[in-house]
């Protein structure tokens, strides 16, 4: 009963933090929609790509992948995904956020605890910058598990670097420059990265506490048929027990009536 109660508390608990990981998640997702218009706007103007000023990776450059792993327990399948991802792009740098995956090579060039995340935002931000300013790698990618619903989330693969590009150039919006183009691009394209960072982040502890929802509820279910087939099972012994005790009763009695008789 103890440990049914642990773990009731651990499958409030985990819903609780969905729906907070969740509004909190579609408070950047709505200001970053518009972040993303802004900055394509920007960067894919008409002017700036005559004047050659469009910020373009070197495509035969390696790439850069990071990876938001889980800290904590009940979190098996959802770090495994990541895991595997990680073995196969064994080529790619990576930036690993998640104490609990254990890969480490030349390759990995910050690790950092899932927990320490809001504190190391500096390091990620200092790294991603020096990339996109020594124009280091041909794609920035993001892999995380997206959520989709309080029953469900996705093992999903978002490209930073380079932004989208749609086919069309923005011939609509011209822009009067008083500073160095270049280093602005370079801080609007570290902005947007490390702001779609931490929204992923948002929504990737969203998808974890399903996954622990999951788990804990499937564990009550669980505690729920021992307990059904205890208490059937004790109905049966005490069910045994009368009968015995009815047939023993009866025996005495016949016996007692042989003797009189």
């Amino acid at each position: 009963m103890r440990i049914k109660n642990v773990v009731k508390v651990m499958n409030f608990h985990s819903l609780l933090r969905v729906d907070a990981s969740k509004r909190e998640a579609e408070s950047y997702r709505n200001v970053g929609d518009e972040i993303t218009k802004i900055i394509k706007t920007i960067v894919y103007n008409k002017n700036l790509v005559l004047d050659k000023k469009v910020i373009m990776p070197n495509p035969n450059n390696n790439k850069l992948n990071i990876y938001i792993a889980n800290d904590y327990g009940f979190c098996g399948n959802f770090n495994s995904q990541i895991a595997r991802q990680i073995r196969q792009d064994k080529d790619d740098y990576k930036i690993i956020i998640g104490k609990k995956i254990v890969y480490n090579d030349d390759k990995v060039i910050l690790k950092i605890n899932k927990d320490d995340f809001s504190k190391e935002l500096k390091k990620i931000e200092k790294t991603i910058d020096e990339a996109i300013r020594n124009s280091s790698y041909s794609e920035i990618n993001l892999y995380y598990n997206h959520y989709n619903s309080s029953t469900s989330f996705e093992f999903k693969k978002l490209t930073l670097f380079p932004i989208n590009f749609d086919g069309e150039y923005d011939t609509k919006n011209d822009f009067i420059i008083e500073t160095d183009i270049t280093s602005m691009l370079y801080s609007l394209l570290t902005f947007y990265i490390m702001y779609e960072l931490k929204m992923c982040e948002c929504i990737s502890r969203a998808a974890e506490n399903v996954i622990r929802n999951q788990i804990t509820r499937e564990a009550l279910d669980k505690i729920d048929e021992i307990e059904i087939e205890q208490a059937n099972e004790l109905r049966k012994n005490k069910k045994e027990k009368l009968v015995k005790k009815t047939v023993e009763n009866f025996k005495k009695i016949s016996t007692r009536e042989e003797e009189d008789g």
